[in-house]
């Protein structure tokens, strides 16, 4: 593996002139994204990439971040550290990539792609959850997906000290020969005659198509590079699902229904009430309780404590989905269980395995919460997408928000109306159309207009803080310029 650093990183040098400062965006989503560069060799002589991308300004990137950026960009798909099998569970297509060391297929990747593909997300014989290749597939008979919105997300989340966690995420290009031949052909077998993965068949039968035929995909920009390798973006998800408690109750069916049903949960109520903090925390839980389901699933876990991680992390669901335009978030949220503690004045947490706390924790205390998880976030930033936050009126009902994030939307959209650095920062880092650019300033400056006007009016109460509440039970309202950050 060869590591660069480029000011620009693309698939190819003639796609390094087109996008010389002052051409043009490009008419389509694409590969050409800025950032480091790792460069690998596939057993065809083909040159791959991985590249982290630059981090983007104003963003609070964390230690664990950059081991993480790297740690992914250094897999080399084609040695025997690593297994790809393809993703055969829910409707899109992915591939799922197992380390194997330390397990019965150590150094013998060629085995476990032919005996111990499961399709789902872990399997017996490698340790772990798998990483994911996303890669975007958008046709009449298949679900929406675009990989280039989980660049957009992981920085965006970063940029606006999101409490709900987004993984790292990079770009990723692979020889498609070898895609096909390791996991696309085997998608498409593996799926077929199986009533409950026809949409996920028929993305793995478009996939193998265009592997061996790039022209037959449109745009094929957005799922080749210029030079014909496959691209899409590598993360490490993790979690469990969550049930109704966030969720909601789905019951209404999918698109606007289940992302009204999704505000009426106990959390997000709390989000709409006018009550300050701890009376919304109580009304939000009373109302939620009403609903047999929501009552079932929201009785144990909705702590006062929970309640303001949740709030805080609607708050950033609720403001990425809408500057991005996701179309599928419902359903697809998921959460990490941590124990948190204060010892010798500092917060200290750990991954929780039970509800029980561990018995050298019990002396301080611990709480028990489930940290969202936002890791599926490949259905945004498409301009063929719905916005369901927008359509359903998500900003517009909030009634409490987070300081830092409720400022950093005011420079983002003061920074695109002045064609600042943010501007330059994001047009030319995630290889988003122009159309796309344009649709996410024009969601940014429509954000920003609701909560300015909430915030104007009075009826936004900056007090989600949860690490304050933790540590006192109370939060102490921030003072905000509702015009000024």
């Amino acid at each position: 593996m060869k590591r660069t650093t480029l000011r620009w990183v693309t698939a190819a040098l003639a796609t390094l002139a087109a996008l010389a400062p002052g051409g043009a965006m490009p008419a389509a989503a694409s590969s050409q994204v800025r950032g480091t560069e790792f460069v690998f060799r596939s057993p065809n002589g083909v040159t791959e990439r991985c590249v982290a991308l630059d981090p983007m300004p104003g963003g609070l990137y964390t230690a664990a971040d950059s081991a993480e950026e790297s740690r992914l960009c250094a897999i080399d798909l084609h040695r025997d550290t690593h297994a790809l099998c393809p993703k055969l569970f829910s409707t899109s297509p992915g591939t799922l990539i197992y380390e194997l060391a330390g397990g019965v297929y150590a150094g013998n990747r060629e085995g476990f792609e032919r005996s111990a593909c499961s399709g789902g997300v872990r399997s017996a014989a490698a340790a772990g959850e798998p990483i994911s290749f996303k890669m975007s597939v958008n046709t009449r008979e298949s679900s929406a997906t675009y990989a280039n919105a989980s660049l957009v997300y992981y920085h965006l989340a970063r940029y606006f000290h999101a409490t709900a966690h987004v993984p790292v995420a990079v770009l990723r290009t692979i020889d498609r020969t070898e895609h096909v031949r390791r996991v696309s052909s085997r998608g498409v077998s593996q799926s077929a005659d199986r009533a409950a993965l026809r949409m996920n068949h028929a993305a793995w039968q478009a996939l193998w198509t265009a592997g061996r035929d790039p022209s037959r995909y449109e745009p094929s920009e957005e799922l080749f590079t210029p030079d014909g390798l496959l691209y899409g973006v590598m993360l490490h998800p993790l979690g469990k699902r969550y049930g109704e408690e966030l969720d909601g109750t789905r019951q209404s069916g999918w698109g606007d229904g289940q992302n009204r049903d999704f505000q009426e949960t106990a959390p997000f109520r709390a989000l709409r009430s006018e009550q300050p903090l701890a009376a919304a925390i109580e009304e939000g839980r009373r109302l939620a309780l009403q609903d047999p389901k929501l009552a079932a699933a929201t009785r144990r876990s909705a702590t006062p404590q929970q309640m303001v991680y949740w709030m805080s992390d609607l708050v950033d669901i609720t403001l990425l989905d809408f500057l991005c335009g996701q179309q599928d978030r419902i359903g697809n949220i998921d959460y990490v269980a941590y124990w948190y503690w204060v010892q010798d004045g500092t917060l200290n947490r750990r991954q929780a395995a039970s509800r029980t706390p561990p018995a050298e924790l019990a002396a301080y205390r611990p709480v028990y919460l489930q940290r969202t998880e936002l890791g599926d976030n490949d259905a945004g930033l498409r301009t063929s997408y719905l916005n369901y936050a927008q359509r359903t009126g998500m900003l517009e009902k909030l009634r409490h928000h987070r300081a830092d994030a409720y400022r950093q939307l005011l420079r983002l959209e003061q920074d695109f109306a002045a064609a600042g650095p943010l501007h330059a920062y994001v047009s030319k880092t995630f290889g988003l159309s122009e159309r796309e650019f344009a649709q996410l300033v024009a969601n940014t400056k429509a954000a920003a207009s609701i909560l300015r006007e909430s915030c104007r009016a009075g009826r936004l109460r900056f007090d989600l803080e949860p690490e304050e509440f933790l540590r006192t039970g109370t939060v102490r309202p921030r003072e905000v310029a509702c015009d000024s950050f």
